[in-house]
This record gives structure tokens, sequence and C-alpha cells, in this order.
């Protein structure tokens, strides 16, 4: 393996390609899964597929049987295709990020009162795990969550809450934000969950006056506003950068003021 310390200076950023054993190698490990039946023509079919995707030097390194007809695959190939790194852009969600007790102070000083916060998993997603790490006390991976974060009022409504149902939950409490969760992807579902929450804040003239946010492992800011949310947090985001957006989005609106929703 290269010298770390040393292998930065020798990067060429217009033409970012794999490091497996040394640098610019191009090697990548692939693992991935082929509707074939196990044995020595699967392996030579893994082979001549990755060959198709424009890699050289190709290795099958394992296959295993995961039932009859399919056969899964670890495979190493090195590839020629670069990337130039000085040319990505990538949406982010604006505002300096703060930890928990900075938060708590910095809505004291900003706001002036209590901001308040309802999230739910909608639809049919029947999975906690993300709402929770955010709100929650106990938080997720070191980080806490909403609950313990001073001036803030989190609700967490659980999973399999209609779309109809966190809305109201927002009227009732005078939410300033929305956090939506969505863990289940499969076929996209999230996508058409999360266009329905938006599309219903909007029939009801209540867009602009929600700070509406999501996040789900396959989410990012970018895809986020597309669908017309104010931000999106995927994975590695924690409670402090929800609430370090929210908070500065309230500041940036001038709701210092806890007007009622409908007054907004």
């Amino acid at each position: 393996m290269a010298n770390c310390s040393t292998a930065p200076a020798k990067v060429d950023l217009t033409q970012v390609k794999p490091y497996g054993d040394t640098l610019n190698d191009g090697r990548m490990e692939m693992a991935f899964t082929l509707p074939v039946p196990y044995g020595e023509e699967a392996e030579e079919c893994a082979k001549q597929y990755v060959k198709k995707l424009g890699f050289e030097e190709i290795n099958v390194t394992y296959y295993k049987e995961l039932c009859p007809g399919y056969t899964f695959f670890v495979v190493y190939g090195n590839t020629q295709t670069t990337i130039d790194y000085t040319q990505i852009n990538v949406p982010k969600v604006e505002g300096e990020v703060m930890d928990r007790v900075e938060c708590g102070e910095w809505i004291g000083e900003n706001i002036g009162r209590d901001i308040t916060v309802v999230g739910a998993s909608i639809e049919s997603d029947a999975h906690t795990v993300g709402i929770d790490a955010i709100i929650q006390m106990k938080g997720f991976h070191g980080h806490f969550g909403l609950e313990r974060f001073k001036n803030v009022v989190p609700y967490n409504m659980g999973s399999q809450v209609p779309c109809e149902a966190l809305i109201a939950k927002a009227k009732e409490v005078n939410a300033d934000a929305i956090l939506v969760s969505q863990t289940v992807t499969q076929k996209d579902i999230h996508i058409a969950n999360l266009t329905k929450m938006a599309e219903l804040l909007e029939a009801e003239g209540l867009r602009d006056k929600i700070i509406l946010t999501c996040g789900g492992p396959r989410l990012s800011h970018e895809k986020a506003q597309e669908l017309g949310y104010d931000a999106g947090f995927g994975p590695g985001k924690y409670a402090e950068h929800v609430m370090s957006f929210i908070m500065q989005e309230v500041q940036k609106r001038g709701w210092e003021k806890k007007a009622k929703i409908a007054d907004r």
C-alpha cells in the first residue's frame, strides 16, 4: 500500500481513478449476483460480464451458490476510466453545522423561543430507525437526538404515519418544521411517499409556512430539493445537522416570533 503521508502529492485531481494496491492502478472490487447456476460456467459468465463493463485483468476471487439458479460473486478488475474531481459540484445544505450544545445556545440567543418539530416515517414505511436516530434522546452513534437539545420541542410520531396525520399534528402543535424519514426504498416507494407529502402541503397552502425536511439511506440534499423539500439528509447526518439547518432557516424566514402556521 502506498504511503498515505506522501500519496496526496502525487494525485492528479483532474484524472482520478480507483486505488487498490498502488496509486492509480485502477484496481476495483465488485460484489454482485447473477441468475445462473453455480459452477465453472458461472465463474466464466461473471468474468465476461465484468469485461463487457470495460474492466481488465479480471479475477473472480470468490463465488458461492445463494440458492439453486443464483450465484454470488466477488470480482476484482482494473479500469482505465478517470474522473475530473475538480469539476464536481455537489448541492449541499447551506449554513454552519453546530453541535448539540451550540444549537441550544444559538436558538436561545437568536430565536428567543423554542423551535417545534414533528417527525415520522410516513405511509407504508414501518421502520423507525431513522426518525428515532434524529429525535430520540439516545440518538445514534454517539450523537444525541433532538430530545436532548435545549430550546427544541420534538414530537416523534413513529412509523406508518399517513401524510395527512403528520400534517395535522404539525398544525396542532404549531410546528416550525416537519421531518420525514424513509428507510424502505424498494421500487422507489420512498419517492412516491415523499412526493405525496410535499403535494399535500402545497394543496393545503402550507408549503411556505413549514420547513420541510427528509432523510434516509437513499436521499441526498439534491434529491430532496427535486422532490420539493427544503433540505435532505442522507447517511452520515445526525440531529445536529438537521437542527442546525432548521434553526438558521427559522431566522432566515423571520419566524423569531411564534406566529401560528396559518398566520405566517
